[in-house]
């Protein structure tokens, strides 16, 4: 997480719903001051942070009572984030109501590729900001229509540290790790891997022409998060799918259940 980051920090009200009278403008530049004392860092951090949390606190409330399974996907970017969420929208929107929210600094391609699926995505665009943040989200949910029942799911903007500290309503966070990337990703960006709930090492379609050791990644995987959840899946072959699937499918049967 950034030590002081600007990019959820927003000039506007706190809210209790999704039906916000004002715009929502994409994330001001960090907040990075030469020379600012330490204390008054830490302070504008705990703000920044507990204002986010206030946001979350909201979007969780809205998301369970629409009965929404709501999973925030994190990675490096390059993992196949997108691949892995066009084939999972393609194979789950005949059988529940799915949206997407895409995270990106720039351009809009990832959510083209998901409405060309017929399924609802709605592009944030963060500017300089380095990751998602629950009042980006919440508003984002004012573009998207109404779905109740099913799934959404929050791709992040690629990067394995700030989004880790970012509680954005969601029920889950799920890493997504790629066997070019190396296995030793668990240990080097361990705050990402211990707020993760499950973690998928994609690109197993590759693991002959790559030095990666999947025992390894799990091992690595364990020792900063006990008790993990991992697939190993290729989103271009669609190995190992079918295991991602029925963990999603569970997540929406729990919720739908608890109503």
């Amino acid at each position: 997480m950034c030590s002081i980051c600007g990019c959820g920090e927003h000039d506007t009200l706190e809210h209790d719903d999704h039906h916000h009278d004002h715009p929502h403008d994409r994330a001001p530049l960090h907040a990075h001051a030469a020379g600012m004392p330490a204390t008054r860092m830490v302070q504008i951090e705990q703000d920044i942070m507990a204002k986010n949390q206030r946001y979350a606190d909201a979007n969780r409330r809205f998301f369970a009572s629409q009965n929404l399974f709501v999973v925030n996907l994190v990675s490096s970017p390059g993992s196949g984030k997108t691949s892995l969420l066009v084939k999972t929208v393609e194979a789950l929107k005949s059988e529940m109501r799915v949206a997407v929210i895409e995270g990106d600094q720039q351009t809009g391609l990832d959510a083209a590729r998901i409405q060309a699926t017929g399924v609802p995505a709605w592009q944030i665009n963060t500017g300089k900001g380095c990751h998602l943040d629950a009042h980006a989200v919440g508003h984002a949910m004012e573009h998207l229509p109404e779905i109740q029942n099913g799934v959404l799911f929050i791709e992040n903007v690629g990067n394995l540290v700030c989004p880790a500290g970012f509680d954005l309503g969601e029920a889950h966070k799920v890493v997504v790790l790629s066997t070019t990337e190396g296995e030793d990703k668990p240990l080097k960006y361990p705050d990402m891997f211990h707020a993760a709930d499950l973690m998928i090492l994609n690109k197993s379609d590759l693991l002959a022409y790559v030095d990666f050791s999947v025992a390894k990644a799990e091992a690595y995987a364990q020792q900063v998060h006990p008790g993990i959840t991992s697939f190993t899946l290729s989103a271009r072959s669609g190995d190992g799918l079918e295991a991602w699937y029925g963990w999603l499918r569970a997540g929406v049967a729990r919720v739908t259940m608890q109503r």
